[in-house]
């Protein structure tokens, strides 16, 4: 047995949760996307380079868990649009710090 001091597990648990729900390529991709306003099925998956069995089930689970909403414009030819829901906006600062962490870390290691 170690006598070293085991950190709680609950500490960790919001962080876990909150990456299962986000913490796929796929999504993570689709919501940074999604940060500069709505988008059709077919942008996003040009953008993401996602196929489109893949971009179709990531975006099915970004609705089920409420980051993204669909919204049908039904005229000639049919449209499906997609754009991020309050709680998907409440991630753009978390991108932001993400981001900024990674110019300054991944940049470094590169050198």
């Amino acid at each position: 047995m170690s006598n070293v001091p085991q950190a709680p597990v609950e500490a960790a648990c919001p962080v876990v949760e909150s990456m299962e729900q986000i913490g796929s390529k796929w999504r993570l991709l689709v919501l940074h996307d999604l940060q500069d306003g709505e988008k059709r099925f077919n942008e996003l998956k040009r953008s993401t380079e996602a196929n489109a069995r893949t971009l179709s089930r990531v975006l099915d689970d970004l609705q089920e868990t409420d980051f993204v909403e669909r919204r049908l414009e039904e005229d000639a030819p049919v449209a499906t649009y997609y754009s991020l829901t309050d709680k998907g906006q409440s991630l753009c600062p978390v991108f932001d710090e993400i981001e900024a962490w990674a110019d300054n870390w991944l940049e470094a290691e590169a050198e």
